[in-house]
């Protein structure tokens, strides 16, 4: 009964490493920061890491991913100072906002027609490191870590894929800013993301 038990539990182990896919992608992240009804400049920056696919059937699959990229956004402003009772424009400075993410998107897959496909799911981020810098620093604004930053950030996502070989493929996302990344305050801080890339599955 043993030898039963496991023959079956190898079958199945083969089964269902038969069906699972690996992989490496990288590509183009572009991240948009808005702060209630402000809009920053959009930060560009790139993206690279693996992808888990598991083929549920012919047309639907399940697939895990673990990427690292940066987000964030760009903005300057203008600075004054009351100088002997006056208003002093003093120039501009530059608003820099850094957040390097370990992602983990998470997605069902649908396939219209082999190579196509579309996708949904959920993008999970974990900041690194939230930062801000200013150029140049005054004594009010100085650089340093942004403490008001969840850990933990969720963007919902749609996407597409094309297989351009049998290993090689190219993919595109848009992530939706539905979901604040502050953790309080009375404006809420969204980031919204477009990525586009190249993959390649070793099977």
């Amino acid at each position: 009964m043993k030898k039963i038990h496991l023959l079956l539990l190898m079958a199945a182990s083969s089964f269902l490493f038969a069906q699972t896919h690996f992989g490496v992608k990288a590509g183009y992240n572009l991240s948009g920061y808005k702060a209630g009804n402000y809009q920053l400049d959009n930060k560009s920056f790139f993206y690279f890491g693996g992808v888990v696919e598991h083929q549920l059937s012919e047309k639907f699959s399940l697939q895990i991913e673990l990427l690292f990229t940066e987000l964030g956004g760009d903005d300057t402003q203008d600075l004054y100072d009351i100088v002997g009772g006056q208003v002093v424009y003093l120039g501009t400075q530059k608003v820099i906002l850094k957040f390097p993410q370990i992602q983990i998107p998470v997605s069902a897959k649908y396939y219209i027609s082999k190579p196509f496909s579309l996708s949904s799911g959920f993008n999970f981020g974990i900041n690194i490191d939230p930062n801000v810098e200013y150029n140049p620093e005054n004594f009010y604004n100085k650089s340093g870590k942004i403490d008001n930053i969840k850990t933990v950030n969720i963007f919902p996502f749609v996407g597409t894929e094309y297989r351009l070989t049998e290993n090689i493929f190219i993919d595109a996302r848009y992530h939706f800013n539905f979901i604040k990344i502050n953790k309080e305050g009375n404006i809420d801080n969204k980031v919204s993301i477009f990525q586009i890339g190249l993959g390649y599955r070793f099977k």
